[in-house]
């Protein structure tokens, strides 16, 4: 059922902290319509001008969540995350209300599990997730981090050394490094995908994917 869903099927977010109205927000630019619930009517005023819907109202509240309407949607976000109570009765109404595709917030692993447990699909955990991007960021060889399952990673960087001036075949980028050059971006000039035939400058920024070990070799070249 979830395979189903519209790609452009309306969201239901709970939660307006920080992490719930980033949500939000991107979502509404994105030009998809969304109903904010929040418990906090300050929060709710500052959102309304801003999401397609917001209205206040308490999510722990099964009958709560129908009066606004929650079980006509096909896709929520439970964005609550600092109080674990809250957030697992809210991902039970959810359930209980048989919204096919639910994503819930985590604070920590224990919380994620038991959100897994009684049905959430998807469990989010930004400030975890946050904290390792920082941490290969702070090096100061990588400019964005990101990873995805098994280990693999997409990383935004200056090409090391070793490569600066060679195509990407002579430098071995993928033989010698086993990470792949996926684009290339010249100073005043856009992205472009890179070929085998690319050259990278001292002033070029790149894109690479790989695995997080290889990419973090590969970039400590030359350093």
């Amino acid at each position: 059922m979830v395979d189903r869903i519209k790609h452009d099927a309306p969201v239901l977010i709970i939660g307006l902290g920080r992490f719930g109205a980033a949500t939000a927000g991107k979502l509404d630019r994105l030009g998809r319509e969304v109903l904010a619930v929040d418990s906090s009517e300050a929060l709710v005023q500052k959102w309304s001008e801003r999401v397609t819907h917001a209205v206040q109202a308490d999510a722990k509240s099964i009958d709560a969540l129908r009066q606004i309407g929650a079980q006509d949607f096909s896709v929520a976000v439970c964005a609550v995350g600092s109080s674990v109570e809250a957030s697992v009765l809210i991902v039970a109404n959810l359930v209980d209300l048989q919204i096919p595709q639910i994503w819930a917030k985590a604070i920590s692993q224990s919380h994620g599990k038991i959100l897994e447990r009684i049905g959430a699909n998807h469990v989010i955990y930004p400030e975890a997730d946050s904290g390792e991007r920082v941490a290969h960021l702070v090096s100061g060889r990588m400019l964005d981090f990101i990873e995805f399952d098994d280990d693999f990673a997409l990383v935004k960087m200056y090409p090391p050394k070793p490569i600066r001036g060679l195509n990407l075949t002579e430098s071995g980028v993928r033989t010698k490094h086993k990470v792949t050059v996926v684009g290339v971006k010249s100073p005043g000039r856009p992205f472009t995908y890179a070929t085998a035939e690319t050259v990278v400058s001292n002033h070029d920024l790149i894109i690479v994917a790989g695995t997080e070990g290889d990419i973090e070799r590969f970039a400590a070249l030359g350093s």
